[in-house]
Order: C-alpha cells, then sequence, then structure tokens
C-alpha cells in the first residue's frame, strides 16, 4: 500500500488534506463544503464523543435534543447573536417541490412559501432558549444544565475537511443559573473540562484563556477558550465556552422567581468542541509516514500481523495469537488480528502505519519458534523483539508510554514556539519566519487589533489565564499595556 504523501516540509496545507483522505478519515461528497466521515475517522469521534459525554455527565449536565430548524425571527431578538452569524445561515424558504410543466426535472413549488423562513441552526441558543422559557419557572429549576449532540450549518466558503466545513458535528451546553457568579463558574469550569481531555486524551497542549471583545462569541459577555499550536506554527481553538451574562434571557424573558418571592432574569452560559477536534489530532502528532493516534483514542490499539507461507504456519500462528487477543481485551486493549490472504503483510504494515495505529505486533515462523513476537511502535518508528509471555504487559506498557510521548513532544513543540517580543518589527518578522505563539504588549483597542490582523494576518488568539501583570508599552501605538497576550496565525 504505497503512501505517498506530500511530506509537511513540502506542503503541510496539502499533507494534511491528503493524509485525512488516505487514511480514511473522511472524504468530500457530493455537496459542496461538506464532508462524508468514514468509518475509521467516525470510530475515533465516537471515543472523543464517549469521553466528554461521560466528563459533562459527572459534572451534571444531561443530554436533550432540540429541532434542526429556527424561526428566523428568534434569532433577531438578540441583536449581536444575529449579526454574528447572519452571513452563514442556510435558509429554509419552501416546503415542497413538483414537477416543472415542460418536463425539465422537479421545481420548487412557489405555492408552498413558508409563512416564516426557518434557520438550518448554525448554533441553537435562541431556540433553547425560547424553550427554556417554559421550563424555568423558581430558584428550584435552576441550575438547569443541559447538552446537546447535534450537526449545525455555517455557510462556509473556503472549507477543508474537519477543520472547517459547512455542515459538522459538535455537542453544545446550554446552561442557566440563578446568579452571575454561579454562570461565571459554570464557564470556566467547562473551559477546564475541556483542556482535560485535550491533553489527557487527544495528548495536545493548550493554553486556557479568555478571547477580546472583538473575538468573542456573538451575544457572550466573555468567552474562554484553549488554544492548541499545530506543527506548522499555526494555532487552532480547541474549544470555548462563553459567559452569556442575561442576554439571552432578556431577549428571551427567562425569569424565576427567587426565594424572597422577587423576578429576576438567569444567567447563561453556552460551550461547545466539535470535529474541528479530528483536524487538531491529526496536524499535532501525524508524520509523513501517515496517522499518529493518541491510544486512548485510536479505535485498534494494537494490530497484529502474521508472516507465514502456507496455511499450515498460519493455522499454528492462529493458534498462538488467539490466546493473546483475549489476553489483551481482558486489560480493555482494542486489538485486531489481521490474518486477511488477500494483502502480504508489507502492504499491511504501511496500511496500520498510515492509520496511526500506535502498536503493532508481528509473528513468524522463527517467532513461533523462538517464542517471540516483533514489537513496533508507531510514534517513534522504533522496534523490538518480546518474549511471549512478556507481551501483555509490554503492549500496555508502550501504550502508556506513547500517550505521554507523543504529549511531551507537542508540548516541547510548543516550548519552542513561544516568542517574546518588544516592538512590532520584531513581531512581524518571528511570525513571517517561525511562526508560533507570540507574546507581547497590547494597547487594549480594537483598532489596534484590527491594524495588527491586517497587516500580518496574526489574531490574538487568548489574553492567558491568570495573566501576569506587567508593565510595558504596546508593540504599535507605544500605549501603556499591563499585560502581554499571545498573537498567531490560525486556522
Amino acid at each position: 500500500m504505497g503512501k505517498n504523501l506530500t511530506s509537511r516540509a513540502e506542503d503541510y496545507s496539502k499533507w494534511y488534506n491528503e493524509l485525512v483522505v488516505k487514511s480514511d478519515l473522511a472524504e468530500n461528497s457530493g455537496v459542496r463544503g461538506c464532508m462524508v466521515i468514514k468509518p475509521y475517522g467516525y470510530a475515533i469521534w465516537e471515543k472523543m464523543q464517549a469521553q466528554l459525554d461521560k466528563m459533562f455527565k459527572e459534572t451534571g449536565h444531561e443530554n436533550a435534543y432540540f429541532p434542526l430548524f429556527i424561526p428566523k425571527s428568534y434569532l433577531s431578538k438578540e441583536a449581536s447573536h444575529v449579526e454574528g452569524f447572519a452571513k452563514e445561515c442556510a435558509v429554509v424558504t419552501h416546503y415542497r417541490l413538483k414537477n416543472a410543466e415542460d418536463g425539465s426535472g422537479i421545481v420548487v413549488d412557489e405555492d408552498a412559501k413558508l409563512e416564516e423562513e426557518l434557520i438550518v441552526r448554525p448554533t441553537s441558543e435562541t431556540i433553547i432558549w425560547d424553550t427554556y422559557r417554559k421550563w424555568i419557572q423558581s430558584y428550584r429549576d435552576l441550575p438547569l444544565k443541559i447538552n446537546q449532540w447535534a450537526n449545525v450549518v455555517r455557510w462556509e466558503m473556503r472549507t477543508r475537511l474537519f477543520l472547517r466545513t459547512a455542515e459538522f458535528l459538535w455537542q453544545e451546553g446550554h446552561t442557566a443559573h440563578a446568579t452571575r457568579e454561579e454562570a461565571l463558574e459554570e464557564a470556566e469550569l467547562m473551559m477546564h473540562v475541556y483542556a482535560e481531555f485535550v491533553e489527557n486524551y487527544m495528548g495536545v497542549p493548550v493554553i486556557k484563556g479568555t478571547k477580546t471583545a472583538s473575538e468573542r462569541f456573538a451575544g457572550a459577555e466573555e468567552t474562554y477558550c484553549i488554544e492548541a499550536l499545530m506543527q506548522d506554527g499555526k494555532a487552532l481553538q480547541a474549544g470555548t465556552s462563553h459567559f452569556l451574562g442575561q442576554n439571552f434571557a432578556k431577549a428571551f424573558d427567562v425569569k424565576f422567581a427567587t426565594k424572597e418571592g422577587s423576578q429576576e432574569y438567569v444567567w447563561a452560559t453556552s460551550w461547545g468542541v466539535s470535529t474541528r477536534l479530528m483536524g487538531a489530532l491529526v496536524m499535532t502528532h501525524s508524520d509523513d509516514n501517515g496517522l499518529v493516534l493518541p491510544p486512548k483514542l485510536a479505535p485498534i490499539q494494537v494490530v497484529i500481523v502474521p508472516i507465514y507461507k502456507g496455511m499450515e504456519q498460519l493455522e499454528a500462528i492462529s493458534e498462538k495469537v488467539d490466546p493473546l487477543v483475549k489476553a489483551l481485551r481482558a486489560r480493555g486493549i482494542t486489538v485486531k488480528y489481521d490474518d486477511r490472504d488477500t494483502h502480504k503483510p508489507g502492504f499491511k504494515f504501511n496500511e496500520y502505519e498510515l492509520k496511526g495505529v500506535p502498536v503493532r505486533l508481528a509473528i513468524g515462523q522463527r517467532d513461533l519458534e523462538n517464542g517471540t513476537y516483533e514489537v513496533a511502535r508507531r510514534d517513534t518508528l522504533g522496534k523490538e523483539s518480546v518474549k511471549a509471555e512478556d507481551i501483555v504487559d509490554k503492549v500496555e506498557g508502550l501504550l502508556k508510554d506513547i500517550q505521554e510521548n507523543i504529549y511531551k513532544k507537542a508540548l516541547d513543540y510548543r516550548a519552542d514556539h513561544i516568542s517574546e517580543v518588544d516592538t512590532y518589527k520584531e513581531f512581524k518578522q518571528v511570525i513571517e519566519e517561525k511562526g508560533g505563539f507570540v507574546s507581547a504588549h497590547w494597547d487594549g483597542t480594537p483598532e489596534t487589533e484590527d491594524k495588527i490582523k491586517e497587516e500580518t494576518k496574526a489574531t490574538i488568539r487568548c489574553i492567558p489565564l491568570n495573566v501576569e501583570k506587567e508593565a510595558g508599552k504596546c508593540m504599535v501605538t507605544g500605549k501603556p499595556s499591563q499585560y502581554r497576550v499571545l498573537f498567531a496565525k490560525a486556522y
């Protein structure tokens, strides 16, 4: 199985696109800007989803489901929200088709126009807060902590598999609280939950912080975020959590009776991560040979490939492998024994290397005689011979080691790509030549932020959480600044 991947050094973007397709994660569909997530890619998403869902439930959230369609009038109730999403909305105007009178095919039935257009959800705040008005009456109904696993549509013009598509899968949490403090605590908590998942399961280090006013979610008073750094020096927003204040409660008249009997508007949050995390997973760890998957999320953690001549040898190997497969599965390890006779071992080695399977075991006639397995690890491509009686413990240890190693490698890369600068000239040079995160003083104005973005394509990724106070001068205007922020070019 020839990989024929473009190298990262040659063309990182092309490498990424080829790898996603060739490793069977996803492909473009017949609908412009939309993707088909293939079984191998969806298996990774399912593992992500299962772990996140567990973490959400452990923090007191419940799952529900809300309509795909949102009445247009709902969107217009929160001014900054509609302004933020208006250019990305897909709109349903009719509800019926008919055969064209000239026999040319089917056309929209002009008599079947909807009284009110429906928006295909770009996000669900509006439909959910219209529902919460019915669910929340008193302080006894709070906090209300709901999560939804769904698809959303944002009509993107320039698309890339997983990173930016017109339709994508995600989860969106929407919570209601009695006090401002509770809602802020919730928004920050979910940022930490996301960070824990991305670092401990995906093996991707992140920086936690808040967004500037111009980068906040439409309708939010504060946006918490986690920012990751890809191998090409570009940042990727891996998850966001928003403190919405009382904006949506006021727009949809969601009030509750307090213990004292007065009527108050509730306080809100929303938070979400999407299949964009799949793109982060690919771009953080993978190499020119294919995917490198963290063992905790790999659909297949261990593959066993027999090397044989004739059915007699295969049967002897299979007899030896069968108890090993059972022993590995008994320890919660996902294992595949690939005894297909339609492909040679070399093809299989290439295939599983491309697909990022963390550990590969090979066993041939000589291994059978010596009581050994050849063990290959995907992250370093190292190989060694291991005695059969030690193999289960070895594999279990290797999976743990690989998970830690790929995280450390990504962490070291990020450490080498955080640059501190004091002048705009130096900033431009680092952004253009080195990339990564650039720590610099900024005067806090949107005008300066826009100027930097326009001239360098770099944006403020976040104001790091618990940022240290440091008196300085804005690198662009020379105006006073109390702390540094992180800039980067981003996906």
